[in-house]
């Protein structure tokens, strides 16, 4: 038996819409970083980019349990000695991109590869509940109604 290998002409790539309103950030993540990557497809195979396009919105009211919400510390280095700087969880969802959040969960769960940047395209993110992608007649994927802890009642 040979093991199955998709080639780039088999590849079908369907658009789907998540809508974060209420959902918790990891599992929300977790979820999107599967459909990216493509492997919920039977015909996954790992060097290629086979994951569908993915579009949040309402990702400005995406929640976290516990208190990530204040505790959570997103970090970054200027580059000059002490500069290194982090803002909360809170700060980046009540600042103007919100939805920079959702996208740095899903990075760090997406490989860090060119691959990985490929497919890190295929995320579209949104704060507000208006996206620029009718025309391509994405498919609803209700996350809410996977599991009962993908959602938390504030």
């Amino acid at each position: 038996m040979k093991t199955y290998t998709a080639k780039p002409a088999d590849i079908e790539k369907k658009w789907i819409l998540i809508d974060a309103e209420g959902v918790v950030l990891g599992r929300l993540a977790s979820i999107i970083a599967t459909r990216l990557r493509g492997k919920h497809k039977p015909t996954f195979t790992p060097h290629m980019d086979m994951g569908d396009n993915v579009i949040v919105i309402n990702a400005d009211k995406v929640q976290m349990t516990g208190n990530k919400r204040s505790d959570k510390r997103y970090y970054w280095h200027t580059g000059y000695p002490g500069g290194i700087k982090f803002r909360t969880a809170e700060q980046i969802l009540d600042s103007k991109h919100p939805e920079r959040v959702v996208i740095k969960a899903v990075e760090r769960m997406i490989s860090r590869n060119k691959l990985g940047r490929q497919q890190m395209r295929n995320l579209r993110v949104y704060a507000g509940s208006e996206h620029p992608h009718e025309a391509q007649k994405p498919e609803v994927l209700d996350v809410k109604s996977m599991n009962p802890k993908n959602t938390r009642s504030a």
